[in-house]
């Protein structure tokens, strides 16, 4: 999917150094994302899968290779690109609202009316169900009605890519379960090009179009790429027995716990 180049990694490699030490945690790391779609970077702890989205989001500057934006470099952060963390991050003394409101003033601030940046709001906020919750402040709300406030407020930047690291890693089973079908939705209304971090197979299966599996680190690079090629919309209980569903899970696991094992350790 996606022959068209939107957002791309050439040759991207990433080290710390502390003192005389380097450690290098990506190397050579080569992908393509098409325009609109929906991409999971899976893999196990310490192989540089949010080092990765960090760097797209413009937080680190990679040592070697570039990353590009339609044609564009990316080195710093911009609300082309629009950032979910596993923790929301509001600002506790705003409400719903005005956590969703501050963003959109920053970014169109220039170009909208206030009656246009009120509505743009509320549209983002009706997107992922919390509009009737607009004067709640943060205490006042669940963990995953905040991260449908996060999820609205990188929304309402109008990014060109959304970034997601390991959104629903905090939430419990049922409310994770709500949260991705409401980012299905979404994805599906606004045709939104998304990058996702996770951890989870089954998650990374049901969301996604490509699933980019990484090596285990040190100096992690793509293993394996795995086209999920489901139908949308896509329904989680019929997709339980789906033979492509289960042949996608397999293939992750697989990669996970035979071809990369994480190392053992001395008893």
């Amino acid at each position: 999917m996606g022959a068209k180049a939107y957002l791309s990694f050439e040759q991207v490699g990433m080290s710390f150094r502390r003192g005389t030490h380097a450690s290098e945690v990506l190397r050579d790391v080569d992908l393509r994302i098409g325009e609109g779609e929906y991409v999971s970077i899976i893999g196990h702890s310490g192989c540089g899968k949010s080092t990765l989205l960090n760097i797209v989001g413009g937080l680190l500057k990679s040592t070697t290779g570039e990353v590009f934006l339609e044609g564009q470099v990316v080195d710093a952060p911009g609300p082309d690109r629009a950032i979910v963390f596993q923790n929301h991050s509001l600002l506790p003394w705003l409400t719903v609202y005005g956590n969703v409101r501050i963003a959109v003033d920053k970014v169109f601030g220039g170009t909208k009316s206030s009656k246009e940046r009120h509505d743009w709001v509320m549209h983002k906020l009706e997107l992922v169900q919390m509009a009737q919750h607009k004067d709640k402040r943060p205490h006042e709300v669940s963990g995953g009605m905040k991260q449908r406030v996060g999820i609205a407020r990188a929304l309402a930047m109008q990014p060109k890519v959304l970034l997601m690291d390991e959104p629903f890693g905090a939430l419990d089973a049922l409310t994770r379960a709500h949260l991705q079908d409401s980012v299905m939705d979404i994805h599906a209304k606004l045709g939104n090009t998304v990058m996702m971090i996770t951890h989870d197979v089954d998650e990374a299966v049901l969301l996604s179009d490509r699933i980019v599996m990484m090596t285990n680190g040190p100096s992690a690079t793509i293993g394996e790429v795995l086209a999920v090629d489901l139908p949308r919309p896509r329904r989680r209980l019929e997709l339980a027995t789906d033979p492509e569903y289960t042949g996608c899970r397999a293939a992750v696991m697989a990669f996970l716990y035979s071809r990369h094992k994480l190392p053992s350790r001395a008893a």
